[in-house]
């Protein structure tokens, strides 16, 4: 059993990094293909009916967090009957707040002219109210069967879930491409995008039933067991919010303070930083499950810290390969694909991922503190900074404009996420944190050749256009990988690479 789920765990990681690198291309290829089809105000009209609804996914209280740390525990202490019985409450629990949604849906959908009626036309008012009715559809149905897909995490089924998470990335665009063409616009963008999301709710519904046997049945509301996990998952829900105001509130206080050009060279910093916290999530959700298994046997510190560092140093070659790209090549890509005129948006992504990259790569020690339950401790501290982040963003943005914002959110994610966190981990949850940076410098200090070298040869030679620049990307890459295989990896590492390989061929 530990050898399968050990192997689902190394398939899962593979596939999470190849689900970002699909989802990647398709916002390259896609969103600019995607734009020029529906038009600039069209496209507007249906990101804006998104987020409005996505706000309503905070909802969730936290709680498909809390069902994959508890299911763990229970499973790994042979706890089933318990384990049934949170399951048939969660079931229920999921299903009201999907009919909450829902309702909050539609109040939206009844006062769209109230809260739009002044910026919008009467035909573009049409559409919203029509999207704003099949969102809250899907968010219904969405959050129905979100059950499944914590059970899935639970039981580290993640090869399963992560092929169809690539399948539904692939198949929103292919289906929509000929519909575009035909001159459909945004309302079946939405029906698409519902249509293949229930799709994969049936999946997961399905693969829970007839291959973990999953029966879900009420077995009575426990309010010990409720009343332990909302203790927990309402940090968890603190901590969506503040998520939420951080990447969310610059865009506003722009808007407000310097005007639309400069929400457009944000938004452009944005979509890459969104790239590169899509990694945050790969391995906190791989090994949660892990992780809680053990903290529940109360493994030792040191295994913890083990099991810390080692993670840690195989997100950063990953996360280390993709910000020094963004350094080195990130200025041509972004003048390249948004236009010259966007070249303010390279400095302002700069400010935003370079801080970024630390929690990324220390993703395991969320994951420690969730098992823990000490969650609390980062969702208050994160709380407080996600205000301070808006009063510096504000004053900043009015001198600084893009550049300014961006300086108030790297300024609290630094203070939080570097500064602090790192003193939590070293002093409540007791792991080796300096031995943890030790293995991350002594990295580094050899990342530096390839780096040199590309810096050499664009020395010499300019890069021109999408060919030259996807060249020396390449070239990069491999002289990246050969410093990494044969210099930084050790011995595990090295039996990783070869067992992928191996998978390939």
């Amino acid at each position: 059993m530990e050898n399968e789920e050990s192997i689902q765990r190394k398939s899962g990681a593979i596939l999470s990094y190849v689900a970002i690198i699909v989802n990647t291309l398709i916002q390259i290829l896609y969103t600019p293909f995607l734009l020029r089809m529906l038009g600039q105000n069209e496209y507007g009209l249906y990101s804006l009916v998104s987020s409005i609804i996505g706000y309503l996914t905070v909802l969730d209280l936290g709680f498909g967090n809390a069902i994959i740390v508890y299911t763990s525990k229970f499973r790994s202490q042979k706890k089933y009957d318990e384990e049934k019985k949170l399951h048939g409450m969660f079931y229920v629990i999921f299903f009201l707040i999907g009919v909450i949604a829902g309702i909050l849906g539609l109040i939206l959908y009844f006062n769209v002219e109230n809260i739009f009626g002044a910026t919008l036309t009467s035909n573009e008012l049409s559409k919203a109210k029509m999207m704003m009715l099949i969102l809250s559809f899907n968010l219904f149905v969405t959050f129905a069967f979100s059950i499944y897909s914590s059970i899935l995490s639970a039981y580290e089924r993640f090869t399963f879930k992560k092929l169809i998470s690539i399948l539904s990335s692939l198949l929103k665009p292919l289906i929509m491409i000929p519909f575009l063409f035909l001159g459909f616009k945004s309302i079946t963008l939405i029906i698409v995008i519902t249509i293949v999301n229930i799709l994969v709710c049936l999946s997961n519904y399905v693969y829970c039933r007839k291959k973990l046997k999953i029966k879900i049945k009420f077995c009575g509301f426990d309010n010990k067991i409720f009343k332990v996990i909302f203790g927990y998952s309402i940090f968890i829900f603190l901590g969506e919010i503040v998520d939420k105001i951080n990447w969310s509130a610059d865009q506003f206080i722009l808007g407000a303070v310097s005007g639309t050009a400069a929400v457009s060279i944000y938004s452009i910093a944005s979509q890459l930083n969104n790239m590169f916290i899509s990694f945050s999530s790969i391995m906190s959700g791989i090994f949660l499950p892990k992780i809680s298994k053990m903290v529940a046997k109360n493994v030792s510190d040191k295994k913890l810290s083990d099991e810390f560092i080692k993670i840690g140093r195989i997100q950063f070659y990953i996360i280390f390969l993709m910000c020094s790209g963004l350094v080195l090549f990130g200025k041509k890509f972004i003048s390249l694909w948004a236009g010259p005129q966007y070249d303010t948006s390279y400095y302002v992504s700069l400010i935003l991922i370079i801080p970024v990259c630390v929690p990324l790569i220390q993703t395991l020690g969320l994951s420690i503190m969730q098992a823990k339950n000490k969650y609390s401790f980062r969702a208050v501290v994160t709380f407080i900074m996600a205000f301070v982040n808006i009063g510096i963003s504000i004053i900043l943005a009015k001198h600084f404009g893009p550049v300014g914002a961006a300086v108030g959110t790297a300024f609290s994610l630094i203070v939080c996420n570097i500064i602090v966190l790192n003193i939590y981990y070293s002093r409540i949850l007791k792991l080796n944190v300096m031995g943890f940076w030790k293995e991350i410098f002594k990295e580094i200090i050899f990342f530096v050749i390839p780096i040199v070298i590309i810096l050499a040869i664009m020395n010499l030679i300019s890069i021109d256009g999408w060919f030259g620049l996807i060249i020396f990307c390449g070239v990069y890459v491999i002289l990246y990988c050969l410093t990494a295989y044969f210099l930084v990896m050790n011995k595990y590492e090295r039996g990783l690479v070869v067992q992928i390989i191996k998978k390939f061929i």
